[in-house]
């Protein structure tokens, strides 16, 4: 049996299902969901018609991205991966507010199972697709209105008790997602899948802008200005490997997303009203910024917003930008007169 799996190429591992399936969802989330709103909403705001059906049909496309992109990261042999289209489309639609976690938990059962059967008899260019697709759609018939309400109730108490205590809750979901975006996990899929939006969506694009900017300013003496932007609006998952050879560099931007995080929530009232997924972007491809922005427009057209006002600008600044730049700074300071962070610990090789 090891030997029949290792010639199939299915491993059974945290970090292919966990990380790297994870993280290869997300980039399926942003190719489809996520570009689709920002081409619609620059269609919508220029009056370009035309960039507003691209945008839809982008949108359109999600559950299939995400399915491919989950099998492209397994490793799936061609006839599976291109059958994984219809079993995302099913799961993502099934899934209900909870689709990516229905997308992620369907596909990995179906890709392992089309991987097993893949050049298997003579006739593979019908039996592969057939039991990928029908093994992915019957579970998400059967798994994915589970899983979607599952992960929608998680998501909800989540923003529930933001609402409820933004001080607290505003700490915590801040420095949870920053830290699972510095992480080799994806924090855009979590959100996603948890359909996190809101006021909590808020404090987790704060946590994010934290550790991007935290870090890109803290180390700017040693990467300069390709680590600036290799960071800041790249990602600062760079860090990891300095992360694992000196823990204490996490110390500054981790504390600068607890103090943004409340104050996201508290005082600015920062809310993610656009797509759950850039609730886990923060300043990637200034992505969060633009969730933020479509989510004031979505709030405008449902009546629950008069306008966008100098207030929202001044926080969205101050939020992601200002604010963990310079109390990143700010904290990383002591440390490194106390010896805690060394010259070149922060060093990138780019």
């Amino acid at each position: 049996m090891k030997e029949f799996l290792k010639r199939k190429n299915i491993v059974f591992s945290a970090k292919r299902y966990g990380i790297d399936a994870l993280s290869a969802m997300a980039q399926g989330l942003f190719a489809s969901l996520l570009i689709g709103t920002i081409i619609s909403t620059i269609g919508e705001q220029a009056g370009i018609e035309i960039l507003v059906t691209v945008g839809n049909y982008a949108k359109g496309a999600t559950g299939a991205a995400m399915a491919v992109s989950i099998g492209y990261a397994l490793q799936c042999p061609p006839l599976v991966l291109f059958s994984l289209a219809a079993v995302g489309m099913a799961a993502n639609e099934l899934g209900g507010a909870g689709g990516p976690l229905a997308v992620l938990v369907v596909t990995i059962f179906a890709a392992e199972s089309g991987k097993l059967v893949s050049k298997e008899t003579k006739i593979d260019i019908i039996v592969t697709p057939m039991v990928s697709i029908c093994v992915g759609v019957l579970l998400s018939l059967w798994w994915a209105p589970a899983i979607g309400a599952a992960a929608s109730a998680v998501g909800s108490a989540i923003m529930w008790a933001t609402e409820l205590q933004p001080f607290f809750m505003g700490i915590v979901v801040s420095v949870i997602v920053g830290i699972a975006l510095t992480l080799p996990i994806s924090s855009a899929a979590i959100c996603a899948a948890l359909a996190l939006t809101g006021l909590a969506g808020g404090a987790a694009v704060a946590g994010c802008c934290a550790q991007m900017v935290g870090f890109a300013v803290m180390s700017f003496k040693e990467n300069k200005w390709g680590g600036l932007f290799a960071q800041g609006i790249g990602t600062s998952m760079l860090q990891m490997g300095n992360i694992v050879k000196n823990p204490c560099i996490w110390i500054p931007p981790t504390l600068a997303s607890a103090i943004t995080g409340p104050i996201a929530t508290c005082i600015f009232r920062m809310k993610m009203n656009g797509a759950a997924v850039a609730s886990g972007m923060g300043t990637c491809g200034l992505v969060g910024q633009i969730g933020v922005y479509t989510g004031w427009l979505n709030d405008i057209a449902a009546g629950t917003k008069a306008a966008v006002t100098g207030m929202d600008w001044l926080g969205l600044i101050l939020i992601c930008f200002i604010l963990p730049g310079i109390l990143t700074w700010l904290i990383a300071q002591p440390l490194r007169k106390m010896g805690w962070i060394k010259e070149n610990d922060l060093k990138l090789d780019l």
